[in-house]
């Protein structure tokens, strides 16, 4: 008997097939309370598809969405559950890319973002309608309420671990009922942050900037006439009552708007992708958070750092010139800067002027006069290396500018050294600095002194 293959195109058809039976099965099990045949059934569309989702029809697709969800919620897996209950939700937001691959299967890719990573071309663009969402709402009301009370517990309490999956559950939860209620993502990462779970947080504030959310809310109020109590209104019954007028059962309206957090999003995140050595990522985020708050100061340090920790030096400078130009009163930048240009002997002399108006603006800035006296000194040791060369080639004349010069440098570079231990007196290198720079300048007195501060302080370190 002569054997017949079937075609690759149409095992594919037959695969669809299946997988839609073996759903169709498990969503008709679940809405008859039967978890155990519906578990039964879904393993067995998963068993077929894998990973592939693709090849469902949005209305397969949403049943597989509502089995998977329901079923996690219902075996003691809420965050799980509500990941899979969210998606629905985001079926009717999303574009279906509709069209066939390479095999001439129907596929049907949820998002703009899937459809690039397919790199199937020429797929047209349709839109889905969610029809499971009221269902879904009966079922999950009670799961996130005590999500939602276990949320605020553990937050208020400082356990910001359990916080940060706890609101992301109800921010699932909700969205899968239909209320895409973005404070609760906002708690999330902001309890994520806490517990330094960056990974978590950066998804949850990429979620918040992409998404376009700002934060800023509208609270509606009234004084009931009857109670004289001030309430709080939603939107509609606020400006139906205001319509109606002296037959209203209100007065006093008043609206009060929350500022916005966007910038908050922005420099949190930034921030978080720095920690995580996410640096280009990071560089990315906050030039386009600079295009929105172009003023932002946190933003612009954030910058600086990102272009110290990539390696770019060069974009580092113009960035602290920059954050200068916006706040001359800021030490730290003039500090920053006095490090960055001290790096080329060159710009020697805008190194020392930019150390001295970081001490200008803060007299007690230990850090920046330790660097304005080791600046000021230039490279000592090469000056040494240098004097014993020309010594050494009877370059009597060399070697003695160079000794002249040295010592001139260590004389302007005192007063600063000195101003380093006043701001710092318990820093032993400034004490060893002071005993080297009072040697050269011949003032015993003041050699002997550090020479015996510099012994009391090893004595005390052992």
């Amino acid at each position: 008997m002569k054997k017949i293959f079937l075609s690759v195109a149409m095992v594919s058809v037959a695969f669809a097939f299946a997988q839609k039976k073996e759903i169709s099965a498990a969503f008709k099990a679940m809405d008859t309370g039967d978890l155990a045949t519906a578990k039964t059934q879904l393993a067995a569309a998963e068993g077929l598809m894998g990973d592939k989702t693709y090849l469902l029809e949005p209305a397969v697709l949403e049943q597989y969405y509502y089995v998977k969800g329901l079923s996690l919620l219902k075996a003691g897996q809420p965050a799980e559950g509500a990941t899979y209950l969210a998606k629905i939700s985001d079926l009717g937001k999303s574009k279906i890319y509709v069209g066939k691959d390479s095999s001439k299967t129907k596929v049907y890719y949820v998002g703009e973002e899937a459809m690039k990573a397919s790199g199937i071309e020429g797929l047209k663009q349709e839109t889905y309608t969610p029809t499971l969402i009221e269902k879904i709402g009966q079922s999950i009301s009670p799961l996130s309420e005590a999500a939602s009370k276990s949320a605020a517990d553990a937050f208020n309490s400082k356990n910001y671990a359990v916080a940060g999956p706890k609101f992301r559950e109800v921010y699932n939860l909700l969205k899968a009922a239909g209320q895409d209620n973005k404070l609760y993502l906002y708690y999330s990462g902001l309890s994520y942050a806490q517990a330094d779970k960056k990974t978590e947080a950066i998804d949850a504030y990429n979620l918040l900037i992409n998404s376009g959310f700002t934060g800023s809310e509208t609270t509606y109020t009234a004084k009931n006439k009857k109670t004289g109590q001030v309430e709080n209104l939603d939107k509609t019954t606020w400006e139906l009552s205001k319509k109606l007028g002296e037959a209203s059962d209100f007065t006093m309206f008043k609206t009060e708007v929350t500022p916005s957090k966007e910038a908050e999003f922005y420099e949190t995140n930034a921030a978080l992708l720095l920690d995580a050595d996410r640096n280009e990522e990071a560089l990315t985020l906050i030039e386009k958070g600079m295009k929105k708050f172009p003023n932002n100061g946190k933003l612009g340090e954030l910058q600086g750092k990102a272009y110290l920790k990539a390696g770019k030096m060069d974009d580092f400078v113009v960035n602290l010139k920059a954050q200068i130009a916006k706040n001359p009163n800021d030490p730290i930048n003039f500090y920053n800067l006095g490090v960055m240009l001290s790096k080329d002997p060159a710009k020697n002399a805008e190194s020392v002027e930019a150390f001295k108006k970081s001490v200008e603006l803060k007299p007690d800035y230990a850090d920046a006069w330790q660097n304005l006296a080791y600046v000021t000194m230039g490279d000592d040791g090469k000056a040494i290396d240098d004097w014993n060369a020309a010594k050494k080639a009877q370059k009597t004349e060399l070697a003695n500018k160079i000794i002249n010069d040295r010592r001139a440098r260590l004389a302007a570079a005192l007063p600063y050294a000195e101003k380093w231990y006043q701001a710092d007196p318990n820093n032993i290198d400034a004490v060893k600095l002071l005993k080297g720079l009072y040697q050269s300048v011949k003032n015993e007195a003041k050699q002997a002194e550090f020479k015996a501060k510099e012994e009391a302080m090893k004595a005390n370190q052992k």
